[in-house]
């Protein structure tokens, strides 16, 4: 009997495995580093987010540790977090070595995942060798943008860079996924194959729930991959294949990416972007025209050409992107520089094909011309090939770095306190232990935007006065300043010198690193305040003569009644205050406010109000006074729930029910 071959499927899956270990070899180290020595990384910030999921397991819904309280899920996607989480219970290590497990991992299969890409679009098996190559030791992006060319250690890939030295591990993460979600759109949409075409929607939530600014790439990359592929074949199908994929994947996120958290993202990225242009607009607009007039010319009814034009496509957008901001300022939106990786991987899908059309043309002349083009490029990877693991270095004592020391003297001293922390202290505050500070691990998800102008004034301003009054109204236990010889990385405080006998000092290591004590009325964060001198208080102007209005607020909070206020949190959703209020009082809560925070007393509803200073305040009748808050689910996050749930649903039917084809040909 004869033995039955392999199929296509199984062909291509193995090939990826074997292109996954190789690049896994590469970067071997990665795998087993607990901490870089690279303290200006902003990888603590998953790293403390994933501590915080395994000590909330499983899902929490507010994060009382960053911004005074968020919501937990506007931190960041899920993907990562979550599977920093599950790598460190289930293999009994810390969250720092889980999260690099967790990259260096995602790294490798990125490898594989431009292979596949190739492979299927392509058709050809040695070229998409070729493109994995390439992916796994080569930045042409390199050629035109010195600056980054610069920055790489041994020329090493810009991927693999800003993965270690920059701690981008989400991006980095999400982009490896995406030449997988790339690869099965492109079969599902020209083959029409239902169980492709829904591993492509879970492909592409994939990579939507792990990283923003690949989701960025792949709302440019997919739309080019459609087009390029219905100019060819003129199938109508293929939109309804397309839409199919995108509504799909849509709700698979639904749980998480609710129009609320659109709404904060856009409002956050205002803080960490400068807005686009109307020149690069309409540049952008001329381009994309151009591109479709020029590919539907020249790919029109022709199958063979499809592949071609999506890479002419990628390689044209991205270049004007990121490139045309290099030299020209071009910006529609975001950071075009985040997007440097991306550039990387549509210049070796272009180079390939160029070189694969060149190659196969059938004259020697042309063949040897691709193979020594191939071999000049490689040998710009010699010094990064030859030392590949000299790249990374562990810093295996973090306990004598100064983000260790100072959070642990922080824990041990001030529990329950609130700490106004700046540059790589504030980004490592939360991944050894718990502690609540007024800002964050990095500006995302971020519900109160008057923590930035209280962020900039207290680090860059010289006004002590105006900087201690934030912190009180701010309900901060302590500030932390660092200065001079301190191995704190950035030294955001140009004038460290500012609360030298205006504060009293209660930690100071002699090596620059000092922690001030906050004077505030009682320790908790809540206060009785007069109803009537808060309703009178003028909002705090977004300017730098905002002195008067906030030392008005600060008086009204912390020179008010002189009642003591208990508050008590349960778990991370719910807490519980007990005062006793007089005629013409009220309770502030010096938590985030949120409309999904709802309170109760005695079993009956009270208002939630958003202070001035964007906390919370009850408005409660007079009498000792118990009042229980929770953060209920919202209502965009249920109805997100049940779209996953359905979508799921769909996803088991399409897999294993009796058809697997959505016309065209079979799987």
């Amino acid at each position: 009997m004869a033995r039955a071959r392999p199929t296509e499927e199984l062909v291509l899956f193995a090939e990826c495995c074997a292109v996954a270990l190789a690049a896994a070899l590469l970067v071997w180290p990665l795998f087993r580093i607990e901490y870089l020595d690279n303290w200006a990384s902003i990888e603590s910030t998953f790293m403390a987010h994933a501590r915080f999921i395994q000590e909330h397991w499983p899902h929490p819904r507010w994060l009382s540790w960053w911004y005074c309280g968020t919501r937990f899920d506007f931190i960041y996607p899920p993907a990562l977090p979550y599977g920093t989480a599950a790598i460190s219970m289930l293999l009994h290590v810390s969250t720092a070595r889980a999260y690099h497990i967790f990259v260096a991992l995602l790294y490798s299969l990125g490898i594989a995942g431009v292979f596949a890409l190739v492979r299927v679009g392509s058709g050809s098996r040695l070229w998409a060798w070729m493109g994995a190559a390439a992916t796994a030791s080569l930045s042409p992006c390199f050629l035109f943008l010195a600056p980054f060319r610069q920055d790489a250690l041994l020329h090493m890939p810009q991927r693999l860079n800003v993965l270690v030295k920059w701690g981008e591990g989400p991006h980095i993460s999400a982009l490896a996924l995406l030449p997988f979600a790339l690869a099965l759109s492109w079969r599902a949409i020209r083959d029409g194959g239902r169980r492709t075409l829904a591993l492509a929607a879970v492909a592409s939530a994939l990579v939507v729930s792990t990283n923003f600014y690949a989701t960025t790439s792949l709302a440019l990359f997919f739309p080019l991959l459609v087009w390029s592929l219905w100019i060819a074949h003129r199938d109508r199908r293929m939109w309804w294949r397309a839409v199919a994929i995108a509504a799909l994947a849509y709700a698979l996120t639904a749980f998480w990416l609710t129009p609320s958290y659109l709404r904060i993202t856009m409002e956050n990225l205002k803080i960490v972007a400068q807005p686009g242009n109307a020149w690069s607009r309409w540049t952008a607009l001329a381009v994309l025209l151009a591109f479709a007039l020029a590919s539907a010319k020249l790919a029109h009814r022709r199958p063979h050409r499809a592949w071609p034009a999506f890479v002419c496509g990628a390689v044209l957008f991205f270049t004007v992107n990121v490139a045309g901001h290099y030299y020209f300022g071009f910006r529609v939106a975001g950071e075009p520089y985040r997007l440097v990786p991306e550039l990387d991987v549509a210049l070796i899908l272009g180079a390939v094909a160029a070189l694969h059309t060149l190659a196969g043309s059938g004259r020697r002349w042309r063949q040897a011309a691709a193979l020594a083009a191939a071999a000049t490029a490689f040998a710009f990877a010699w010094p990064y090939l030859t030392h590949p693991w000299s790249v990374y270095a562990a810093d295996r004592n973090y306990r004598q770095r100064v983000e260790y020391r100072l959070t642990d003297w922080i824990a041990g001293h001030l529990p329950g306190g609130r700490v106004f922390a700046a540059g790589s202290v504030r980004y490592w505050y939360d991944v050894w232990r718990n502690g609540a500070q007024v800002g964050g691990g990095s500006d995302q998800g971020m519900l109160n935007n008057i923590l930035v102008l209280a962020q900039w004034q207290v680090t860059r301003d010289n006004d002590a006065a105006r900087d201690i009054a934030w912190l009180q109204s701010l309900g901060a236990d302590a500030i932390v300043v660092t200065q001079g010889a301190s191995q704190e990385i950035f030294h955001e405080y140009p004038s460290p010198q500012k609360f030298q006998g205006v504060l009293a000092p209660i930690f100071d290591d002699g090596q620059g690193d000092t922690i001030y004590r906050v004077p505030r009325r009682f320790p908790v964060h809540a206060r009785v305040v007069e109803t009537a001198r808060v309703d009178a208080l003028r909002p705090i102007p977004w300017d730098n003569v905002n002195q008067a209005a906030l030392a008005a607020y600060r008086d009204t909070v912390e020179n008010g009644p002189d009642t003591p206020v208990d508050m008590q949190w349960e778990g991370t959703d719910a807490l519980r205050v007990r005062a006793h209020l007089n005629s013409g009082e009220s309770l502030l809560i010096q938590e985030t406010y949120d409309p999904a925070w709802h309170a109760w007393i005695g079993g009956r509803p009270i208002p939630v109000r958003n202070d001035l200073m964007g906390y919370m305040r009850l408005d409660v009748p007079p009498g000792d006074v118990e009042a229980r808050l929770v953060f209920e689910l919202p209502l965009d996050n249920v109805i997100g729930r049940w779209l996953t749930v359905l979508s799921v649903l769909i996803l088991i039917a399409v897999c294993f029910g009796r058809h697997t084809r959505l016309g065209g040909r079979k799987l």
